[in-house]
């Protein structure tokens, strides 16, 4: 087992910390005029192994106390290493396109958490800088602890291990297992990038202002292997992704809460508990919140892969076909799984952290607010017809995934467990208290990792 699957496999169980997980119930996990329901996910074998939770301080009557957990955050590099400060040229280099116009920080500006700039559903690239994407873009920030991918992930039950199904991998579908192997997709991707073959790559960073100091890292002669250059190039980018703190800065409210630094506000604080209720939002099944051992910080995510039934995105130019299906790990972009049919239609949860400062959601960027993102989540199935075209006068359900793969569509799991004509598993209040959370996991409230503002 690699350290990153032995992390996972604790943090997927080690999940609450009785002191903090507590507090949360009491106060937000309800409805507002409800007993508190539901139940914390304490797995009571990580909390042995972890060190102990910080109990809240008694605190002075005109003060809130703090919610506090044991998180241990990292100390930024004083320096970078070699690889990693050319990567950081690599990562702004727009030469390196087809175009001369996009560079890595195109689509993943460090002004937006390494996310997209703008709001558009998918962006804009190719050699002209018009040809359409087919897919949203992912944020770069915290996929340091991402696993390989596989394709059965057990972890520990009452009675014997459990299946948590395709986990781990980068890019939506999970099709690649490292950073550096990420980085060259879009450098030779037709609708981004657009380089022809890794020679084209290497003939451009031979022309590069910092070629250099590239001969001076890798060797005087490591242009004469072109393909061994661009491998190089990709691993520096994952140097700088790796080194840089503005990867992983953890500088979020939530993050200085959980140091005992800030307080909730009574909205976030209810919002919190939604976001932890079984019954209500249930966010934390898949965006997991709490710290990993060590006191890891959380990521917001278990790296699994979910079928959602988003519905078809019509300003993807490529969706006006109607035979074309994004099947998410089975394909199109993925080409390893295209056969195993009980995975069609599954896409990887991404992290939760700066979800706020996104302007499209989902794989398709289907969805470009938080309001309609959550509504989505717990009206997909209560008033399916808000969502889904109508077709010969009844609404097609589902309409992006074929019908032979929709029974992989989590029915299952709240908010997602609901019938036509039910009550929403949350209202418009509660939304509200929801996304007053959510916002709490933008980056730079603090100047430093769970400091205080």
């Amino acid at each position: 087992m690699s350290l990153n699957q032995g992390w996972l496999l604790d943090y997927r169980w080690g999940a609450g910390l009785a002191a903090l997980v507590s507090v949360v119930l009491l106060a937000g996990c309800h409805d507002r005029d409800t007993p508190a329901r539901g139940a914390a996910k304490v797995d009571p074998g990580s909390v042995a192994a972890a060190p102990a939770a910080v109990a809240p301080s008694p605190a002075p009557a005109d003060k809130k106390p703090s919610l506090k957990m044991w998180v241990r955050y990292p100390e930024p590099p004083a320096t970078l290493s070699a690889a990693a400060t050319l990567g950081k040229q690599l990562f702004f280099d727009a030469s390196l396109s087809a175009s001369g116009k996009m560079s890595c920080a195109t689509c993943h500006s460090p002004d937006h958490a390494y996310g997209p700039p703008n709001g558009l559903a998918v962006q804009l690239g190719g050699a002209d800088m018009q040809r359409q994407g087919t897919r949203a873009v992912p944020s770069l920030r915290y996929l340091g602890f991402t696993p390989k991918f596989t394709r059965h992930y057990y972890v520990p039950g009452p009675d014997d291990t459990e299946d948590e199904g395709p986990t781990g991998g980068f890019t939506h579908d999970g099709a690649v297992d490292s950073l550096h192997e990420q980085a060259l997709i879009p450098l030779l991707n037709p609708n981004e990038m657009a380089n022809a073959n890794p020679a084209e790559i290497a003939a451009k960073l031979q022309k590069a202002s910092y070629v250099e100091q590239f001969r001076q890292v890798y060797g005087a002669g490591i242009f004469d292997h072109p393909e061994a250059a661009v491998e190089k190039a990709t691993l520096a980018l994952e140097a700088f992704q790796t080194e840089d703190p503005s990867f992983h800065p953890y500088t979020s409210k939530f993050d200085a809460a959980m140091a005992g630094n800030a307080d909730f506000t009574p909205a976030e604080l209810r919002g919190y508990g939604l976001f932890n209720n079984p019954n209500k939002g249930n966010c934390a099944k898949c965006h997991v919140d709490t710290p990993g051992p060590g006191g890891r910080p959380a990521q917001f995510t278990d790296f699994g892969f979910q079928a959602l039934g988003v519905p078809r995105n019509p300003e993807i130019a490529v969706n006006r076909n109607p035979k074309y299906f994004d099947l998410g790990i089975c394909g199109p972009d993925r080409k390893d799984m295209a056969k195993e049919s009980e995975f069609c239609g599954m896409f990887k949860s991404p992290t939760l952290r700066n979800v706020a400062t996104r302007g499209a959601f989902f794989h398709n960027g289907r969805f470009h607010t938080l309001e309609d993102m959550l509504h989505f989540y717990v009206e997909r199935d209560t008033d399916p017809a808000k969502w889904y075209p109508k077709v010969k006068g009844k609404v097609a359900k589902f309409d992006d995934l074929p019908p032979r793969y929709r029974a992989n569509i989590d029915t299952l799991d709240a908010p997602l467990n609901r019938k036509a004509g039910d009550k929403p598993a949350l209202n418009d209040e509660e939304i509200g208290d929801l996304i007053a959370f959510l916002k709490t996991l933008n980056d730079g409230y603090s100047a430093k990792s769970g400091a205080a503002r």
